[in-house]
Formats: C-alpha cells, sequence, structure tokens
C-alpha cells in the first residue's frame, strides 16, 4: 500500500488495534450474555435482552455520552478504574475500544444467541447420556454446532467496530495517533479544503476491509461448516 502516507498508515494500524482489543474484550462477555438469554429463564430476562440491545437502538452520541458519565474522570467507576488498575479511557485509545466494544456487543450476543438456539439439545442430552460431563459435551457438541454463529458475531462485530463513530468522537474525542481511527480521519478531511484525495484512500481502505472482512466471514464458515460434517 504504497498510496498511503505515514499518517495514514498510522490511522490504519490504530484502527486495527482498536478494533482487535475491542473484539477480543467483548467476545467472552458477548458469549456469556448469549448463553444465559439462550439458555437460562429468569425473572427480569426481557429487561436483560432489551439493556443488551440498546446500544442498536440509542444515537451513538448518546451511547457516548453515557459512557463519559460512567467512565469520565470524575465518575465514581473512572475514578476507581484509574486508581486502582491504572486504566483510563477518557481521550486515549482504550476508550475508543470500548466505545467500539459496546456498539458491537449487541450485534455479537445476537448472532451467538441465534447459533445457540439453533443447537439441537436432543444431542447434548445424548452426549450426557454416554457418559460425556458438562464440559466435555459442551466442547464436543454445543460448540461446533454453534461455531458459524461465533464466527458471525466475530465477523459483524470487527466490522461494527471498524465503522465506529459517533460513540468514539463524543467519548474519547478525534485526537491524532491517540484515537483518530479511519471514520473519524474520514470526518476530519473533509473539513479540510483540499483533502479529497486522502478522503477517497481513506474510504477506500475503509471498502477493502470490510470487503476483506465478508470474505473472511465466507471462508472461515465453509471450514467450519466442514469440521462439522466430520463431528456429525
Amino acid at each position: 500500500m504504497d498510496w498511503l502516507t505515514p499518517e495514514e498508515w498510522g490511522i490504519l494500524l490504530l484502527s486495527l488495534k482498536v478494533s482487535g482489543v475491542a473484539i477480543v474484550v467483548t467476545l467472552p462477555v458477548a458469549f456469556a450474555l448469549a448463553w444465559v438469554l439462550a439458555r437460562w429463564r429468569f425473572p427480569g430476562k426481557v429487561l436483560v435482552d432489551a439493556l443488551v440491545h440498546l446500544p442498536l437502538v440509542l444515537p451513538p452520541v448518546v451511547t457516548g455520552w453515557l459512557l463519559l458519565l460512567a467512565f469520565g474522570t470524575n465518575a465514581p467507576l473512572g475514578r476507581f478504574l484509574d486508581d486502582y488498575l491504572g486504566l483510563t479511557f477518557l481521550f486515549r485509545w482504550t476508550g475508543a475500544a470500548l466505545a467500539a466494544a459496546v456498539m458491537a456487543l449487541p450485534l455479537m450476543v445476537r448472532a451467538i444467541r441465534l447459533s445457540l438456539e439453533a443447537v439441537d439439545r436432543r444431542l447434548e442430552s445424548a452426549a450426557r447420556t454416554l457418559g460425556a460431563g458438562r464440559i466435555r459435551t459442551f466442547a464436543s457438541i454445543t460448540l461446533p454446532l454453534a461455531s458459524s454463529g461465533i464466527l458471525a458475531a466475530l465477523v459483524l462485530g470487527l466490522a461494527r467496530s471498524i465503522g465506529e463513530f459517533g460513540a468514539t468522537i463524543t467519548f474519547a474525542s478525534n485526537i491524532p495517533g491517540e484515537t483518530r481511527t479511519l471514520p473519524l480521519a474520514i470526518y476530519g478531511a473533509l473539513q479540510i479544503p483540499g483533502s479529497e484525495l486522502q478522503v477517497v484512500r481513506l474510504a477506500v481502505l475503509s471498502v477493502l476491509l470490510s470487503v476483506g472482512a465478508l470474505v473472511l466471514s465466507e471462508w472461515l464458515a465453509r471450514r467450519s461448516g466442514g469440521r462439522l460434517r466430520h463431528v456429525l
């Protein structure tokens, strides 16, 4: 990619870093929430489901403002994380990752939940009847059958994280080299006369990343399908 300037290379690497951290941190949380929503029955389940999916319907700016209230330097939670764990989110790349994770979470939970609900519980019961424990049943039956949904969740989350704008600019701002990811860089370039070529380069880069994510998703899904036929 010689057509990218050093500054644009930095924007790309920062975007991948923010998105990668967001997905790695979010995946176990999304799986746990999807498991609870798919397999458990408890009072208030509808409310939990609504809260999980709230970022999908809230304006991203509102989500960013709520993150600011919760994780700002003057907020109790933000102060606690800074004092005891050394984690600072406001105006840092970690804040951009947190905003991306929050916005990606509902999509990831939904994809994993649908895959878990599609698993035939009779197969799990048969494995338990044949002597398999809970962990072995999960590893050999449930996880392979739900793998396509998990892969879909990863790709959806990654694409959503790379494209995140509203919550990020509200919570982490648009700081060069720190929080300026691809969408924020495109927005900033649009405000500067004569930056049309940079906008085109960054937009093309965004399209390439999105297409690459879709191709990777299809390839992983096909490989998962082949492994699944072996399992069954």
